[in-house]
């Protein structure tokens, strides 16, 4: 059930599609291995397991998880992402089934898959509790949910919560960190499943200095693209200046480069 009847879901997919089309995902993406890696060594799928990579960008976790000779599918409403995700597989010598699909309205039946995983993908659906049942639904009974998920505090908590200064989220929807504590998790995935464990990560994320990681965010990133686009020119170096803060708050780096510390929440759930 959604959770907010007078929302229109729809309409708010539509415009997050159009918003995450915009610019190159796959770009911003390359800082996700770490993650996908981690996420996939915790699942722990094995060879001829069938698994569903939700909101999976450009392939990014498909592809680790499809090298354990996984039975692979993945799902992204962009299909400029699954067109690449595509040519990343074929490049590989992989046979992946990628296709534009809604996290929301996932076109599986009941009990598809030992495991889906989700990499700062699902979290990011307007309607939460449509997409967290949709997760449950294709999961079969003792297959594992596993998540990658921005958390309310470090570099996430911050870069999101600048961005929304700039962009404001639309009203009435839950926050994607949401997915990142452990009360949401239980609010979100507590009734379909029999266990939740989940634990804070460290990503590294590098660049080649501060510069070149906001000229990343300011060049691909559908998100940032439309909130610097859709403001004043005083408000464009307000936010520039901001983003450069972020990036410098969790720089690790002291050789003029840029290494930035993200933590996460790597959580894994097992579908009751």
């Amino acid at each position: 059930m959604s959770e907010k009847p007078d929302v229109d879901y729809q309409a708010v997919t539509a415009r997050q599609q159009a918003v995450w089309a915009t610019g190159d995902f796959h770009e911003i993406a390359r800082q996700n291995v770490v993650m996908a890696e981690a996420l996939c060594a915790a699942v722990d799928p094995h060879g001829g397991e069938r698994v569903l990579d939700i909101a999976c960008g450009s392939g990014t976790a498909a592809l680790v998880a499809a090298r354990r000779y996984c039975e692979m599918t993945g799902i992204d409403y962009v299909p400029a992402l699954i067109e690449r995700a595509r040519q990343r597989a074929a490049a590989e010598g992989f046979d992946v089934d990628f296709r534009v699909a809604d996290a929301q309205a996932l076109p599986f039946p009941d009990a598809s898959f030992d495991a889906v995983l989700s990499v700062y993908g699902v979290q990011f659906a307007p309607d939460q509790a449509r997409a967290a049942e949709e997760m449950l639904r294709v999961c079969r009974p003792g297959g594992r949910i596993g998540l990658a998920t921005p958390i309310p505090k470090g570099w996430s908590g911050d870069f999101f919560a600048t961005h929304a200064r700039y962009m404001p989220p639309v009203s009435g929807l839950q926050p994607p960190l949401r997915w990142g504590t452990e009360a949401g998790l239980i609010e979100l995935l507590g009734t379909g499943t029999s266990a939740i464990h989940s634990e804070e990560r460290t990503a590294l994320q590098y660049y080649q200095s501060i510069d070149h990681a906001v000229e990343v965010f300011l060049n691909y990133f559908g998100p940032v693209i439309r909130a610097f686009d859709a403001a004043g020119d005083e408000s464009r170096e307000g936010y520039r200046s901001d983003l450069e803060a972020v990036f410098r708050r969790y720089n690790r780096a002291t050789d003029g480069t840029a290494v930035i510390e993200n933590r996460y929440l790597l959580t894994v759930a097992t579908r009751a």
